[in-house]
Parts: C-alpha cells; sequence; structure tokens
C-alpha cells in the first residue's frame, strides 16, 4: 500500500516533469487570458507578463491589411490623404515578457462564430471598429459580408460564421437630451434609451473618456441632470465618475457572465498642444513615455469604478503603450489636402491629433483583444 511518502515523491516528480515541459515551450506562443489584478481589477495579460508594459518594436511585415480596405472611412486613410511616410503602419508592440499573438482573421472569425461583438464609445472606438472590419474582411469572399446600418449603430455582417461585429455611438454612454429652450442636457443617472440596444450582445466592449473632457467651449452639453436637479457647472472626473457608475449599475443589474463578456478599454491618448501641432511630421514611437509619474485621472476613475461592480468587467489597459505612439495620428491628412495648404493652421486644416491612421494603432488594441477572446 502507498504510504503518504510515496505519495509525496510521486507529486514532487510530475510537478517537476510538467515543469520541464513548460520551461520548454517557446514563451512568444503565450497567449492572453484574464487574470485578476489590484483588488478586483481584471487585466488583459499573459501567465509572465502584462500586456500593457513594454515597447514598439518595427516589423517589416505590417501592416496586417491592405491600406485600400474599403470600409476605412476617409479620415483616416492617411495615406490616400497625401501622407507621405508610411512606418507608422509598420510598428508591433512586443511585452516586456512575452509576445501578443499576430492576428488570425480566420481563428477570430471561428471563435466569434454565431456571436456578436459590440465596440460601444466615441470616434476612436469607431477607429477601432472599422480595424477590426478591416482585418478579417480580407477572408471573405465577396457577396458573403455586408454592413447595415440602424441609427446610432452599424454592423459589419460575416454571413458564412454568423457572425457581426458591430459598433454603437454612445460616447459618453449615459444619455444626452434636448431639454427646455433647446438646452442640452447630459442625465448623469440615465442610460436605458443606449443600453436597451447592448442587450443580447455576446461581447462588449466599451469605451468613454474624451468628451468628458471637454472645456466648456467644446462640451457637447449645457447642464448637467441628476434626479430632478438640474447642474451648471461640475468637476469634470466627478461628472465622469457618476456616469461610468450608471453604466456599471446597468451591467450588474442587466448582463449575465455567463453569456456575455464585457471589456472596457482605457483611454486613447491625444497629442495636442495649445495649437494642436504636437502630433505633425512624427514619424516615429516615443522611447519612452512617463504618465508625469502619476495614472491619468480618467483612467484612476475608470479603475474604482471596476473594483466596485459584481460582473467581472475585463479593462483593456492600452493608454500607456498609445501615449508613445504620437507619429500614428492623421494630423494634416485627415483629408486630401494641396502641399501648400498642409502647413496652415486655420480650422480647415488644423491637425488631428486624437485620432489614428489606418492601418496603424488600434490593429494593436485588436490583436489584444483577440488573443484575449
Amino acid at each position: 500500500m502507498a504510504t503518504p511518502i510515496t505519495h509525496l515523491f510521486t507529486l514532487i516528480f510530475l510537478f517537476t516533469f510538467f515543469h520541464c515541459i513548460l520551461s520548454l515551450l517557446n514563451p512568444q506562443d503565450e497567449v492572453g487570458f484574464l487574470v485578476e489584478l489590484d483588488h478586483d481589477v481584471k487585466m488583459v495579460q499573459s501567465k509572465r507578463c502584462n500586456f500593457s508594459v513594454g515597447k514598439w518594436v518595427y516589423d517589416e511585415s505590417y501592416p496586417l491589411y491592405d491600406p485600400d480596405c474599403p470600409y476605412l472611412s476617409t479620415a483616416v486613410t492617411c495615406q490616400k490623404n497625401g501622407r507621405p511616410d508610411s512606418e507608422y503602419e509598420k510598428w508591433k508592440w512586443k511585452p516586456n515578457a512575452c509576445s501578443i499573438p499576430r492576428f488570425d482573421a480566420l481563428r477570430f472569425l471561428g471563435n466569434m462564430r454565431r456571436k456578436r461583438i459590440m465596440l460601444v464609445g466615441d470616434s476612436i472606438m469607431r477607429n477601432q471598429w472599422e480595424s477590426l472590419v478591416c482585418l478579417v474582411q480580407g477572408v471573405i469572399p465577396t457577396g458573403r459580408k455586408k454592413v447595415t446600418y440602424n441609427g446610432p449603430a452599424m454592423a459589419f455582417h460575416a454571413m458564412d460564421f454568423e457572425t457581426s461585429i458591430e459598433f454603437f455611438w454612445a460616447p459618453l454612454l449615459v444619455e444626452l437630451k434636448k431639454g427646455s429652450e433647446n438646452k442640452r442636457v447630459l442625465h448623469l443617472d440615465l442610460i436605458e434609451e443606449n443600453a436597451r440596444s447592448w442587450r443580447g450582445v455576446h461581447i462588449l466592449v466599451f469605451d468613454s473618456a474624451h468628451w468628458w473632457s471637454h472645456s466648456n467651449n467644446t462640451s457637447s452639453w449645457d447642464y448637467y441632470k441628476e434626479g430632478n436637479s438640474l447642474i451648471k457647472n461640475m468637476n469634470p472626473m466627478v461628472a465622469y465618475q457618476k456616469g461610468l457608475s450608471t453604466w456599471a449599475r446597468w451591467v450588474d443589474l442587466n448582463l449575465d457572465p455567463q453569456k456575455t463578456k464585457v471589456i472596457f478599454r482605457s483611454m486613447s491618448p491625444r497629442h495636442n498642444r495649445e495649437n494642436g501641432w504636437k502630433c505633425y511630421n512624427q514619424k516615429q514611437p516615443l522611447p519612452f513615455f512617463s504618465l508625469q509619474e502619476h495614472t491619468p485621472e480618467p483612467l484612476v476613475v475608470l479603475q474604482g469604478v471596476l473594483k466596485r461592480m459584481r460582473f467581472p468587467v475585463y479593462l483593456q489597459d492600452i493608454t500607456s503603450m498609445t501615449a508613445l505612439r504620437r507619429d500614428g495620428h492623421p494630423s494634416v491628412y485627415r483629408k486630401a489636402i494641396r502641399q501648400d495648404e498642409k502647413q496652415k493652421q486655420g480650422t480647415d486644416h488644423s491637425s488631428d491629433c486624437s485620432h489614428w491612421c489606418l492601418p496603424g494603432v488600434p490593429d494593436i488594441w485588436n490583436e489584444m483583444l483577440s488573443a484575449l477572446l
């Protein structure tokens, strides 16, 4: 009969054997999965590394799709709009201790078979949606794919996979309505008009930050409203926390984690300065980036809201890695312009240092997303 000592040696042998086998595996082949970090805030990372910490590496095999992808909007087709360089298309993200697997369109569509994936947020989330559609559409025969539009939503359909990749316009997540005297009112505690479109979706990817940080001159509302209280002024990050909390309550109360996976992508950094030209003529990533030795306030607010949720929402932190890529914005190439117009700083030719050229940076976000899913 086996003794406790025999059992112990058996366990030691098995542990050593499997440890040796695992040590032979190529760490480059690791894929991402989800772990809990920082008091229940979940982040996308691999067994041995955090996807969000690493460096940009030049790779001639990029971009991952043809820049002539028919689903790109004019504002992000920087090559067609006259951008003379193309190196910004050829950088991949290399985490410090592993690699993000290269995007495989057929594998992604196979994993998404008979599912709906919806990206919810602002124009930068639309940027990411266009990237994801272009990443997959090349393997789908003509006639077996289409895009449909329905109010604030649009959807790319891969018919043979019964898969839809959707975008839903909701930059603030909560409801923005017209009030009395045609005033714009941001309801910090109302969300159902938007959220009813999120029911029945298998994978939801959210972002919301940029619109909350707009100044008084560029904000999209005249008043905040909470309950019956109409509020003219509020600290933007307090308002953001209230709006995110309304979103969090809706997710907690209405979604089933057995049926729906929810991901929240962190804020995509802007590279503006006062005249809006900080990203113009930039051709390489920054070698390093310091977030002024602290986490950006919108990310702090987001992490705080996620910590208090019951539903397992996963944080895809792209903020630091993307902050290095001031070379990846459309700059003046958001539309086709003549050479003599490029340096004009008028309204029509201002430099876009918020959105991203495609192919480009959002393709890497989607490689991370694919590794997660």
